[in-house]
């Protein structure tokens, strides 16, 4: 397996942390985005959106973590991402498509080298952005947890897709600066997973925040 990726991206990120929890061995190969290495022909050969993550698996590339990480879930289902139970299942992918779809889409890289580059805001006005995202979106995952419990994690004994796209979610707010005081429930869970040894493997090699 090849996993095209970048290592601050929370999708890479996310890919990064499946694979581990799957077992999984990979090869990471690192693009450089502000470069516009992700635009090249060839990466647009493999990839016609122009962003990570891709992954290169049993002669077939593989885009976007959920997918990439559906697909993985498919082919190792142990240990499972998602629960087998419907309704518990849609509970996870409440905090999996609100991370997802709704808070960082909103402060992807290109979004944020838009407002830098396009129109011409500094890197308060970008904080402030990137906050305004995350805050708004934090209060419905630190409710969805309030009703659903973790103990230790969601799914029980062992993290799951939520942690997976939450993790990389907190990390990333703490980079840009934003106050998470407000949300005890979901830093206190994101904490815990970033110390299962997967999650740790995955951050490796990331400044700490």
């Amino acid at each position: 397996m090849i996993l095209h990726e970048f290592l601050l991206s929370s999708s890479s990120y996310r890919v990064r942390i499946a694979l581990n929890l799957k077992g999984l061995p990979y090869e990471a190969r690192s693009y450089k985005l502000r470069a516009g290495e992700q635009r090249s022909p060839e990466f647009l050969d493999m990839n016609p959106a122009g962003m990570v993550p891709s992954l290169e698996i049993d002669g077939k590339t593989v885009n976007q973590s959920l997918a990439i990480i559906e697909y993985l879930d498919a082919l190792y289902p142990d240990p499972p991402m998602v629960p087998n139970d419907p309704a518990e299942r849609a509970q996870i992918m409440e905090i999996v498509y609100t991370i997802a779809c709704d808070i960082h889409p909103l402060n992807n890289l290109r979004v944020l080298l838009y407002l830098e580059n396009e129109l011409g805001q500094d890197e308060v006005a970008v904080q402030r952005w990137y906050a305004q995202w995350v805050t708004l979106g934090f209060p419905a995952v630190e409710a969805m947890l309030d009703k659903i419990g973790s103990s230790p994690f969601i799914m029980g004994e062992q993290p799951g897709l939520a942690e997976i796209c939450l993790v990389p979610q907190v990390y990333n707010a703490r980079r840009y600066k934003v106050p998470l005081g407000n949300f005890p429930k979901l830093v206190e869970l994101s904490d815990r997973a970033s110390e299962h040894p997967a999650f740790a493997a995955a951050a490796k090699d990331m400044p700490p925040v």
